[in-house]
């Protein structure tokens, strides 16, 4: 059996973590280039500005999950492809592949090994993380901000925290460079505890992703799970 996490539900996989909407924000910061300890609602605004500007991107990751009684941590790697507004594809490559598609219609998470797919409508519109996604979110008015500890010595680091309490996390936090502004880190607190870790590299902004790229036919013979009502 493939899953998401040590311990995790089936059904939770990405975009249903508040990473589908920080790293596609925080990716791109355009003005975090300063040594000077920097107002973190200044942080904000300028990661959210330069969000606006950005139509889709791709990255490698890779993805560190901590979380059980023993806090054991399982590593995974792959690509990530964003397009606005509401398309996403998770290629997972190593240890194990699998597949996390988001078209703006439907979800679809395939596990190529047992050929089973699950099919669920989008994430909720009204959660931050969606709007985040779809670019009608707003960092400031939907995360209380303060600098984060620790990480590097050249990174700021970023905590964020909902203002509306959230089912699935407690808080975000995230490093970006201070020289290239390009996003280091990325940490989401589950409310059980667990933490997953995403290490960005290789981004690539704006690099006209074809609508095809979020386009996913499941294999024929796949076992079929429909865990929900596509939203249109």
């Amino acid at each position: 059996m493939v899953t998401w996490g040590l311990d995790t539900p089936y059904s939770h996989m990405p975009l249903r973590t508040p990473f589908c909407t920080l790293v596609t924000l925080l990716a791109f910061a355009g003005s975090l280039a300063t040594q000077a300890t920097p107002n973190p609602q200044d942080l904000a605004n300028s990661l959210q500005k330069k969000y606006d500007t950005i139509r889709d991107f791709s990255a490698d990751f890779v993805h560190t999950y901590e979380g059980g009684v023993l806090r054991r941590k399982r590593e995974e790697r792959g690509t990530l492809f964003v397009k606005k507004p509401g398309k996403m594809r998770w290629n997972y490559k190593a240890p194990d592949e699998k597949v996390f598609v988001a078209d703006g219609v439907r979800l679809i998470q395939y596990l190529p090994e047992e050929n089973r797919a699950i099919v669920s409508g989008m994430p909720d519109e009204e959660q931050p993380a969606f709007l985040f996604l779809s670019g009608r979110g707003n960092l400031t008015r939907d995360f209380n901000v303060s600098l984060g500890q620790g990480g590097a010595p050249d990174a700021w680091v970023l905590r964020l925290e909902p203002k509306k309490p959230q089912q699935e996390y407690d808080w975000l936090e995230i490093a970006a460079s201070k020289e290239t502004s390009v996003l280091r880190s990325l940490t989401v607190a589950e409310k059980q505890g667990n933490r997953s870790t995403f290490a960005f590299t290789n981004f690539k902004e704006n690099p006209g992703l074809a609508d095809k790229t979020f386009a996913f036919s499941i294999p024929r013979g796949a076992d079929v799970t429909n865990a929900g009502p596509a939203k249109r």
